[in-house]
């Protein structure tokens, strides 16, 4: 099993998949990775030697912001956000959603379960 950026990567899966399961690294920066290092999209994680891994988390290492720093890095940016008392980060402290959404109906994602309101019914 490859350990890349502290997280287990699964085995069985093509490479470009199973970069996907660390934290700050999706489709697009998966395929770029995999044509940085020069693997091809549809060798397995199973199949790499331990040569090309190590390029892959060298690569990681290097150009991109992963697992806990960028965790780190976006909690420290939604700190600041409500220090600061901007609307966002009102929204962020009042656990409503930040991006201009409907809070009438829907929301209930951000929102939480409905609560019911006492002395509603007549």
């Amino acid at each position: 099993m490859a350990r890349i950026a502290g997280v287990n990567i699964p085995t069985n899966k093509r490479v470009p998949i199973a970069l996907r399961y660390i934290h700050g690294i999706g489709a697009a920066k998966a395929l770029e990775l995999c044509k940085a290092t020069d693997i091809p999209l549809e060798r397995r994680v199973n199949e790499l030697s331990d040569a090309e891994v190590l390029r892959i988390r060298e690569a990681i290492d290097r150009d991109h912001v992963v697992e806990g720093d960028l965790r780190r890095e976006v909690a420290v940016n939604i700190k600041r956000l409500m220090d600061q008392g901007s609307y966002r980060g009102l929204r962020h402290r009042r656990g409503l959603p930040v991006r201009g959404q409907r809070t009438h109906t829907n929301a209930r994602t951000r929102k939480g379960p409905a609560k019911a309101i006492a002395g509603k019914k007549k």
